[in-house]
């Protein structure tokens, strides 16, 4: 009986800390950018797509484990149960266990840029990189500034998706452009949704966060404005022609929209309440990719 009680909140933190509902974030940006694609040349390639998957989630695998690394030597996460850190107490292994799954997910990205005798790819993917680095990482920490949204909206918006775009069609579209704002500004969200719990963390390590510099009912309202967002610009698109009209399709996902303003405008500022908002956040930012991806493959 007492084995059973220890063992469960054990699996339960472990799960947190791996966090698997986050590694949405990397096959999204890799479907957009594929259905845009296909839906302009009428071609699929199928090695391509299928590797570039798998590195893309080796990569944010890399990010989770360093930011893990990062933020343990910050004392950010003093109070994280579900750090890797903290659960391992080994901070060496997760940063090498971290560059390991960082070399495996380049290493994927060159066989492709091989294949196609182009380095295009490989260079936007080194970029993404480069920038995950200096969100957490030292001496640049410029998530502690409050640059954390921009970042993650640069990384899994433009350049993911365009290099997703590029690995197919080996050339440039606005369609793909307009479609990574759209996945850029819901991949920010979720980032954006991690902070509302942990506000007297982020100001006891000097972190200026969205949520410190704002406070949570005024961040709670932006959300609002900022998630909304993706159907006006959805919308305007169509009206454009730059998407085509099954793109509306993304409509569907607008109940876990709903969902996520009616839940952080109610217990912003309650951490113990508002602390899974970025589930619904990432519920979000999946549904809502998959169905515009569809929406061009249609």
């Amino acid at each position: 009986m007492t084995t059973r009680i220890v063992e469960q909140p054990n699996k339960k933190l472990w799960l947190a800390a791996l966090k698997p509902p986050m590694y949405s974030v990397a096959v999204i940006p890799i479907w957009v950018g594929t259905a845009v694609a296909f839906a302009e040349t009428r071609t699929l390639h199928e090695q391509i797509f299928s590797t570039f998957l798998m590195s893309a989630i080796l990569i944010v695998a890399w990010l989770n484990l360093s930011n893990d690394v990062f933020d343990s030597e910050t004392g950010i996460d003093k109070n994280k149960a579900h750090s890797l850190v903290n659960l391992t107490s080994n901070k060496s292994l997760i940063f090498w266990l971290a560059n390991l799954l960082l070399c495996l997910g380049v290493l994927g990205v060159l066989a492709i840029s091989w294949w196609q005798r182009d380095l295009t790819v490989i260079g936007l993917v080194i970029l993404c990189c480069a920038l995950g680095y200096s969100y957490q990482g030292p001496p640049f920490r410029l998530g502690y500034q409050g640059l954390g949204e921009i970042i993650c909206f640069i990384c899994f918006g433009p350049l993911a998706v365009a290099a997703a775009y590029y690995s197919q069609a080996q050339t440039w579209s606005i369609t793909s452009i307009a479609a990574s704002i759209i996945v850029g500004i819901t991949t920010s969200l979720i980032l954006f949704c991690s902070h509302f719990h942990q506000g007297e963390d982020d100001l006891a390590a000097g972190k200026r966060s969205p949520i410190v510099r704002l406070g949570t009912e005024k961040a709670a309202q932006l959300l609002i404005w900022f998630g909304g967002s993706i159907y006006v610009l959805t919308v305007l698109f169509v009206v454009l022609r730059v998407f085509p009209v099954w793109t509306l399709l993304i409509f569907a996902s607008l109940p876990f929209a709903l969902q996520l303003f009616r839940h952080v405008g109610t217990n912003h500022d309650r951490p113990e309440k508002v602390s899974n908002c970025k589930f619904i956040a990432v519920t979000l930012h999946f549904w809502s990719g998959i169905l515009l991806g569809l929406g061009f493959v249609l």
